[in-house]
């Protein structure tokens, strides 16, 4: 199983893009895509340094959402076992 989180193009230089994730940027090969459909401001899955696809403001955004929903839920699970000296799984 592989993870892709969405990003943002910042820039786009040849074949490379220079993508963000929140604050973090990353350096992204667009060769994969067809370049004639993407522009700075789209949305791309990003995994191991490769776009693999273009997606929708929406579904980056409600995927980021997501993303920081399981953090804020694995600090609370960390704050409970450091409480209670227990493991939670």
């Amino acid at each position: 199983m592989c993870l892709s989180i969405p990003a943002r193009i910042e820039a786009i230089i040849g074949e490379m893009a220079k993508c963000s994730v929140g604050e973090a940027f990353y350096e992204a090969s667009l060769t994969m895509l067809d370049l004639n459909e993407i522009a700075i401001g789209d949305y791309v899955l990003l995994h191991t340094g490769f776009a693999l696809q273009k997606i929708s403001e929406q579904e980056a955004l409600e995927t980021l959402k997501l993303f920081d929903e399981f953090e804020a839920f694995n600090e609370q699970l960390d704050k409970e076992e450091q409480q209670t000296g227990k493991r939670i799984v």
